[in-house]
């Protein structure tokens, strides 16, 4: 079923978007919110932790995306659905992380 491809590679594009921050944070050393912070999602976690976070969230992504159906770049289709779930996820990424960093502030 295609449809079913296709959900699989837009949530795909959304791990995807979630392991970078995770993972970059983590392996330049900095705490960075996770899901297993206090509170969660919204404290600290050790740099340790999103390293993990973000490697479990690569791996998640690689099944979502290469392990289901036939996924390929050249597919208009498949490209745009991983995309979607890729920009959706950081969009609400941005809004969320932005709260704690100072990135939802007007530009001056």
């Amino acid at each position: 079923m295609e449809w079913l491809h296709c959900i699989s590679y837009f949530f795909g594009g959304a791990f995807l978007s979630n392991a970078i921050p995770h993972f970059v944070s983590g392996a330049m050393g900095r705490p960075f919110q996770s899901p297993f912070a206090k509170p969660p999602g919204q404290g600290l976690s050790s740099s340790t932790v999103n390293v993990l976070w973000g490697v479990f969230n690569f791996a998640v992504s690689y099944i979502l995306i290469c392990r289901v159906g036939e996924f390929s770049l050249t597919s208009t289709t498949y490209a745009a659905v991983l995309g979607l779930g890729f920009l959706l996820m950081g969009l609400v990424s941005a809004r969320h992380f932005g709260r704690f960093h100072g990135g939802n502030s007007p530009a001056e």
